[in-house]
């Protein structure tokens, strides 16, 4: 199936979206006017700062003979070093203003997506001041760490200026193209003043999308009318900048105002069902995060754009001076962005850095870190549309262990139901699900079934009856229940936004109210954009009324989810007591996303193509903020190469979310069906997958807890290397300088895989050494061998033992990979608990400091305690006792080790014993490398081995 058979005609464009053009047109004409000046300017008598906040009312001039519209204005500056600013109107917040048609909606600014998309990092700064040096129609602020950082605003025309180390970072209104479009009555005019409207453009606004606009067959009433925001920020000195997904395309964002490679339309955020995606696209797509990295040499800066409604950005970038005597930034590119809303308030985030894993900290601190998840989770998914019977199921899964290929969950898409009905099963293909399940659970796997926010309407199905009975589903622009198409027929669409929803969205995952459905089932919610078939642009009407009579259009991109918030808390609660992590699978997505579970890149096709915007999709993702990704494995659409499969399972293994998936129309694909030698290939990736699953449990539990990226790219892992800022097609696993470079086209034996410092890297098969910052370096990629890489300096926990599932990994023996460091040193570290429960909250864990070091005439390697005791630890630790370490192997072994046979050992008591230790020499271009076997230290424990 050919790449670019999305239906455009089915998606806006800038110039079929009214907010966007106009937005677009309003810095068109600033950027001619050689005299713009933004008609925004703060009341200077309006200030007051007070507890590390600044408020006032910003004045936007309309004509000579209307007065000012007042914006009430706060800037916030947080205990975190993070700046917020949020911009309102004053008419729109008193409810002062009138709503065409009758219309029910809420007359405010939506003001309500960081109740949805925030959960911390709000206190405000004790030591943040207002400098008295300020030049009058200034007002500075000097606040973050030791009070370094500094906002400069300027009250007219209004903009503000972030500054770090003296230097002016970020720059807000800087081209003046701040703009909210205020509320004003709808003028009915003559045909006469039409017309002289129309021979008079020059001087007029273009209102032809202020009161209503059509598209697709469907009218969008707009009670409230023209109702937009906008704002630029620019970026002095940076010239990449990344994140805001879901887009494809290089993870250095392009330009967007046209020319040699550069996209036409801005980026855009509205979250839809795009079927069969284009590639290298500012395209919409499922999910929509507007965070920001602007990123140079050593600085990483960044803005988060808190707003729910449709949303697209403009990018363009300036050329560099040309003048050999300019200093600092001014030799740079300057990135200038454009960010304009179709409703809501103002309220955006400033992250001055300097470090990427500030921004993503930070960022987690104010939306949430990923969610810690289930063991199970991380490991290899097998999916389809659709296993057709609770027997093909079985045999499925029979078949796996025939093979011995090992898979943890297998998914159930919309056929395993009667009639698309959710939380039902058909009665002849699914007779007994929970006999398939019972065989599932005695190889520790788990069943993943599918349940969307469509619901269908049919008489006689107690869920739409109740639905309708309590009143908790969507509704049209007059206050009806919303009636749409979608995998069902008519449906309607609960409304998550409604507290009420979610409570009884809760109760139908009880067991005795979802027969069939087991503790080691868990859901995927799809179709949350939510899609409609017959709605516009494949979602629902922008005029439709949500819990509060919130308008559609407001709440959009927060939709899926909400949807997604139910789901997770249902399953949480499905039988008291039943304490254990919820797993759910969401395709569309918003900032918070993250708290709740995984996504997936939607439905892509089976073209290298695909397999290679993977990459940078997925690195997007997780630097703005929801690692959790992957892409179907083998692509969705169309029937795979068998060459393409073997390469995209050897690229899936390094995705954080690993889950093969394909269409109803391709043929079965399973790896066992595909013939050899590509069903040992496949089983050789997947089983790397296995092998490293504690280094990758280990990367997740980071990202729990301070928001790094579970996968990073180079800019991330090297800030100061400018050559290695726009790679996209290589990533680092977590902390554990495992370097990874997965083939994405047809016929390649080689890759050429980029290094940016001085440090060795080691081949992870046969310790080939490559060595040479700021080079590319030529690995050997036969279709047997993924690319892959360890930096030296790092310890790689692995389980060398192959099983069929993650779950009984559980009590295996550990191989500990040191990869020595040019002074031939290394640390890393490993984090274990039971993989299910929240017992980890209560110190149930094992979290381990392994540190490799020169001491004196000897080398160390030690293992010291990270965890912090708790009412659980004792009890977890007893439990795996029996887990220890089988082999230590270390790379780039010294020479003076070649006569030795033994390594002392001394545990936690000082008792010393002995290990026998082999060394191999170097050859070939391989390290020399050694073997401790057999140490038999325990994994919880602290000890000493001694070279």
């Amino acid at each position: 199936m050919s790449q670019g058979t999305v239906k455009h005609d089915n998606f806006k464009t800038c110039d079929q979206s009214g907010f966007c053009k106009r937005n677009r047109a309003l810095a068109d004409n600033a950027s001619v006017q050689s005299s713009w000046n933004s008609p925004y300017e703060l009341d200077s008598e309006s200030i007051t700062f007070k507890d590390g906040q600044l408020q006032g009312i910003v004045l936007k001039a309309v004509s000579p003979n209307e007065p000012k519209v007042r914006l009430p204005i706060t800037i916030s500056f947080l205990e975190s070093g993070l700046a917020r600013v949020t911009l309102d109107e004053e008419k729109r917040q008193k409810g002062d203003i009138e709503l065409r048609h009758n219309s029910q909606a809420r007359k405010e600014r939506y003001n309500e997506a960081a109740k949805w998309a925030l959960v911390g990092g709000l206190t405000l700064s004790t030591t943040a001041a207002t400098e008295e040096t300020a030049e009058q129609g200034f007002t500075k602020v000097s606040y973050g760490p030791s009070n370094k950082y500094e906002a400069i605003i300027r009250h007219a025309p209004f903009g503000i200026d972030f500054k770090r180390d003296d230097e002016t970072h970020i720059k807000l209104n800087d081209r003046g193209l701040l703009n909210m479009e205020h509320w004003r009555p709808k003028v009915e005019k003559n045909t006469e003043e039409k017309t002289t409207e129309e021979n008079n453009t020059e001087s007029s606004e273009d209102e032809s999308t202020w009161w209503d606009e059509s598209f697709g067959g469907n009218t969008d009433s707009k009670p409230r009318g023209p109702e937009s925001i906008g704002l630029d920020f620019s970026f002095p000195g940076y010239e990449h900048v990344f994140g805001i997904p879901e887009h494809t395309g290089p993870l250095s964002l392009r330009e967007t105002r046209g020319g040699t490679g550069n996209f036409e339309d801005p980026y855009r955020l509205y979250n839809a069902d795009v079927f069969e995606y284009e590639m290298n696209s500012p395209m919409t797509l499922y999910g929509a995060i507007p965070f920001m990295h602007a990123h140079r040499k050593d600085s990483t800066v960044g803005i988060f754009w808190l707003n729910s409604a449709e949303t697209w950005i403009d990018i363009v970038k300036s050329k560099p001076s040309s003048n050999p005597l300019s200093l600092g930034t001014s030799g740079k590119a300057t990135t200038k962005t454009h960010w304009f809303s179709e409703s809501g308030i103002l309220d955006v985030f400033i992250f001055l850095g300097p470090t990427p894993k500030d921004l993503t900290s930070l960022y987690g601190e104010l939306t949430g870190y990923t969610q810690l998840p289930q063991q199970f989770s991380i490991a290899h998914h097998q999916c389809r549309w659709n296993y057709v019977t609770d027997d093909d199921v079985k045999d499925v899964d029979r078949k796996f262990d025939k093979h011995q290929i090992p898979y943890d969950v297998i998914w159930l898409d919309i056929e395993y139901t009667d009639g698309k009905k959710y939380f039902t099963w058909d009665s002849h293909t699914f007779p007994d699900p929970i006999g398939m399940q019972e065989q599932l659970d005695h190889s520790e796997r788990k069943l993943v079934a599918i349940i969307d926010p469509h619901i269908k309407n049919e008489g006689g199905y107690p869920v739409v009856e109740e639905l309708k009975s309590k009143s908790l589903a969507v509704k049209n622009k007059d206050g009806n229940i919303y009636e749409g198409w979608c995998w069902p027929g008519s449906s309607h669409w609960i409304d998550c936004f409604n507290p009420a929803s979610i409570d009884w969205w809760k109760t139908l995952f009880n067991y005795d109210r979802f027969p069939g459905s087991t503790p080691n089932m868990f859901i995927w919610n799809d179709m949350n954009e939510p899609s409609v078939f017959n709605g516009p642009e494949t979602t629902m009407p922008k005029d439709n009324l949500h819990y509060d009579n919130w308008e559609h259009r407001d709440v959009h991109n927060l939709n899926g989810m909400t949807f997604v918030n139910a789901t997770y808390h249902a399953i949480q609660s499905r039988k008291k007591g039943e304490l254990v992590r919820p797993f759910v699978l969401t395709r569309s997505f918003f900032a918070g996303s993250q708290r709740l579970g995984a996504m997936w890149t939607g439905d892509n096709q089976a073209e290298w193509s695909h397999l290679e915007a993977s990459i940078p999709m997925i690195l997007a993702n997780g630097i703005a903020g929801f690692p959790f990704a992957g892409a179907d494995v083998g692509g969705f659409f169309g029937n795979t190469e068998k060459d393409l499969l073997v390469r995209w399972y050897q690229a899936g293994a390094f995705y954080p979310f690993f889950r093969a998936h394909a269409h109803i129309d391709t043929r079965r694909r399973e790896p066992y069906l595909i013939g050899e030698p590509y069903t040992t290939l496949i089983t050789q990736a997947l089983r790397l997958r296995y092998q490293l699953l504690p280094a990758w449990y280990t990367a997740f539990h980071e990202a729990s807890v301070d928001g790094t990226p579970i996968v990073r790219p180079q800019y991330y892992t090297h800030p100061s290397d400018e050559r290695g800022f726009a790679i996209d097609d290589q990533l680092y696993l977590g902390s554990t300088g495992l370097l990874a470079k997965p083939v994405t086209q047809q016929n390649k034996e080689t890759a050429d895989i980029y290094i940016s410092d001085d440090q060795p890297y080691y081949d992870y098969f046969d310790y080939t050494v490559y060595s040479g910052a700021g080079k590319t370096h030529t690995v050997p990629a036969p279709l047997e061998r993924i690319p892959l890489l360890m930096q030296g300096g790092h310890i790689i926990p692995r389980r060398d033992r192959a099983r069929r599932s993650s779950g009984l990994m559980r009590y295996d023996p550990l191989t500990l990979v040191v990869a020595l460091s040019k002074d031939s040193s290394a640390i890393g570290e490993l984090y274990l608990d039971d993989g299910e429960t929240y017992d980890y909250q209560s110190g149930g864990y094992i979290h381990r400091n392994f540190i490799f070091a020169p001491s004196g005439d000897f080398y160390t390697l030690q293992s010291t305690d990270l965890a912090t005791p708790g009412a659980k630890t004792n009890e977890y630790l007893k439990e795996m006792d029996r887990v220890h370490v089988e082999k230590v192997v270390i790379i780039g072994a010294p020479t003076e080790w070649k006569s030795k046979t033994e390594v002392s050992i001394l545990d936690d008591t000082e008792t010393e014993g002995k290990a026998e230790l082999s060394w191999h020499p170097a050859e070939g271009g391989r390290a020399a490398w050694a073997a401790v076997k057999n140490p038999n230290v325990g994994i919880g424990k602290s000890w000493k081995i001694v070279f």
